[in-house]
């Protein structure tokens, strides 16, 4: 096998030319896909984190029936003390759970005493809120010194209407708020920070202090409208969202309908579907490369065997095995394969790293100056040289074949 190799490779070097632009070729394709991977990567694990770490949280709790009227933030659709503790005991019991915050969302009017606005609040526990939401805190772009965010009295306003109403830290505005039985109620609060936007849902969401809610809706005891759940590992989500269905869809009302329901992000953020034509176009370009190295080598190989018709006669008349000739030539077309998805790698590789020191920073909606980060695994490289590779060897088999099965006789005639 090894002197297979060692033939092959001299072959390889009488045609330098060819060598080299079918090499460089199969290296651009990779270089292609490797450098689209970890850019497109990068930017969805980006607006990933940005959605499930700043508003969302990996996946989340209602009651049955809530997100399909949410646009309306209904109040009459609220878990109440009793069903909020079942879910919180079967949170607390789940290892994959890192963190959770309960909300309670509501409606109101902002007024600046001189305008009034709608607005749309999420009423947390601040402590609670920013351990599931690591990335909230950076969304503050302005907040009041000396003040703990969102204390009894705060609010959280959103960068729109911050300056669509020009109010600014430290200003006092007024909530005015109708609960379920529509009674009428206001509160004033201090602007204690301005929330900056980001694209998808809870962009234009304030917050406030939960008992601040429940003194302006003029509720008694605890009710919620969605509990936020932080894992440990994103990639656990299918195995988690699973298993909260099964627990908490077999437990029914009076009438024997389920009380919860389980959604993920991905259900929720329309960001999903632009997450899903990245992995498309992903798809994409990985076919566009195993068509530039399937045509490549072929083309290679055939033009190897053409010109090598009277060689190929010559070792066949002196006893070489037509599996010995097989081997000969798919052993040309590994060596293609390797030699450009190595080099594709290495300059992929050097490329990112690049792309990393020259920290590139874009603009996505409302969001600005995030940092490009690209980065690519072993997990999806290896995939990609398997493929090429794989590629190479399967483009050179039928001219591999044809050579193997020449006759000597005929071969050598051949001028």
């Amino acid at each position: 096998m090894l002197s297979i190799v060692k033939i092959a490779t001299k072959n390889l070097l009488r045609y330098k030319r060819r060598t080299m632009l079918t090499t460089a070729l199969i290296s651009l394709g990779v270089v292609a896909v490797l450098l689209f991977i970890a850019v497109s990567g990068s930017f969805k694990s980006l607006m990933i984190g940005q959605i499930t770490d700043s508003v969302m949280g990996h996946l989340q709790i209602h009651r049955k029936g809530y997100v399909a009227s949410i646009d309306n933030l209904p109040l009459n659709r609220n878990l109440n003390d009793k069903q909020m503790a079942k879910v919180e005991e079967i949170l607390r019991a789940e290892p994959e759970v890192e963190s959770f915050t309960i909300r309670l969302k509501l409606g109101a009017m902002f007024s600046n005493f001189t305008e009034t606005t709608n607005i749309r609040l999420n009423a947390v526990i601040p402590a609670e809120e920013f351990r599931t939401m690591p990335l909230l805190a950076s969304r503050i772009s302005e907040k009041m010194a000396g003040e703990e965010l969102l204390s009894r009295g705060g609010i959280l306003v959103p960068e729109l209407l911050a300056k669509g109403m020009q109010v600014k830290v430290g200003d006092t505005v007024v909530l005015v708020a109708t609960n379920r039985d529509g009674s009428v109620n206001g509160k004033p609060f201090v602007v204690h920070g301005v929330l900056s936007g980001i694209s998808g849902p809870g962009g234009r969401d304030g917050a406030i202090h939960i008992d601040d809610a429940r003194e302006l809706l003029r509720i008694d005891g605890v009710e919620i409208s969605e509990i936020a759940i932080r894992l440990k590992n994103i990639a656990a989500l299918p195995k988690v969202t699973a298993k909260l269905e099964q627990q908490l869809g077999s437990l029914t009302n009076k009438e024997g309908k389920p009380v919860f329901e389980v959604h993920t992000w991905e259900k929720l953020s329309p960001f999903y579907n632009i997450a899903k034509m990245i992995s498309l176009m992903t798809l994409f370009i990985k076919v566009m490369l195993v068509a530039i190295v399937l045509v490549s080598i072929l083309n290679v190989m055939i033009m190897a065997v053409y010109e090598r018709i009277g060689e190929i006669g010559t070792i066949a008349a002196i006893g070489t095995t037509p599996g010995k000739i097989l081997s000969l030539f798919l052993a040309e077309g590994l060596l293609l394969g390797i030699v450009g998805t190595l080099t594709g790698t290495v300059i992929s590789l050097a490329a990112i790293a690049g792309l990393n020191s020259a920290a590139i920073t874009f603009d996505f909606g409302m969001q600005t100056g995030l940092l490009l980060q690209p980065t690519i695994s072993a997990r999806e490289i290896i995939p990609i040289l398997i493929i090429v590779i794989g590629i190479a060897v399967l483009a050179s088999l039928q001219p591999a074949f044809k050579a193997s099965r020449m006759d000597p006789i005929t071969a050598l005639r051949h001028v």
